[in-house]
């Protein structure tokens, strides 16, 4: 779940950016296996729904999912709640960019750009990631949004080690989006996740002068979220205060992992491959 820049006017999920004030915190070994099991149930519960997704489901049965599985593992949905966000995940299809409300009337589609972002708090910490699924067979551009996005955060994560900074990450993400043609969202970033949802640092997914472009240190555990759309890179926000869709109807792809930062490189602690 994203962090909504001073960009946009309205009011809109999760705290407005704002200038650091506090130091970056710096996770102990214990906290780090903590985050290990609200990472390990995030990755599960999604790795189920890209599995269990297809044409005809509602957003509402995805939701019902994963609130069901993040309770049976002994954890409560992060989202639910969050700044009156009525949801456990935050399902998103097509132009719309993120904070999709699940809704009954929600019916997913064959071709559909369908994103499914969730969190789990476990034993006083959180777990964040985000996948993009291609519902059935999807277009060719679509296909390709989805893996330039995909790509776009590994490239961010392979930046991460104790030493570099913020900006490693933001300009390999915005490098690899803008060669293949596709625009980073400016509007939201990555952040910080531990004992909160969001905690500092803001992760861009750009490069900008507009924050402190933060030395990365052992212990630090990110939330890396590149959002990409195929057309403009603005976005407005609906009626219900929560959707964010792109301003020309164009396609919108996002993926995310929780990251620790270690002394040599990182460890992705959402990582579903590991499942």
């Amino acid at each position: 779940m994203n962090f909504l820049t001073n960009l946009l006017p309205q009011p809109a999920p999760g705290p407005r950016i704002k200038k650091q004030r506090r130091g970056v915190e710096l996770k102990s070994a214990t906290e780090i296996a903590t985050m290990r099991q609200a990472a390990k149930i995030v990755a599960t519960v999604l790795k189920e729904i890209s599995e269990l997704v297809e044409p005809g489901m509602t957003t509402a049965d995805l939701d019902a999912h994963a609130e069901k599985r993040i309770r049976e593992m002994g954890a409560t949905p992060s989202f639910k709640g969050y700044h009156g966000f009525p949801g456990s995940i935050c399902s998103s299809i097509n132009n719309e960019v993120v904070h999709g409300i699940p809704s009954r009337k929600k019916v997913i589609r064959r071709g559909d750009v369908l994103k499914v972002d969730t969190g789990a708090y476990y034993e006083g910490f959180h777990g964040d990631s985000c996948i993009t699924i291609a519902v059935g067979e999807v277009t060719p551009a679509a296909a390709k949004l989805i893996k330039i996005a995909e790509e776009a955060l590994y490239k961010g994560i392979e930046q991460v080690k104790a030493g570099n900074h913020l900006l490693d990450i933001a300009g390999a993400i915005q490098d690899h989006v803008e060669a293949n043609g596709f625009k980073v969202v400016e509007d939201f970033t990555g952040h910080g996740v531990g004992r909160n949802l969001h905690e500092e640092p803001s992760v861009f997914n750009f490069r900008t002068h507009e924050m402190p472009n933060v030395k990365l240190k052992a212990g630090m555990t990110l939330a890396i979220e590149p959002i990409l759309n195929a057309g403009s890179k603005h976005t407005r926000t609906l009626s219900d205060r929560w959707t964010v869709v792109t301003v020309d109807r164009a396609l919108s792809a996002q993926f995310e992992h929780t990251v620790l930062v270690t002394s040599d490189g990182y460890e992705i602690l959402t990582d579903r491959s590991q499942l």
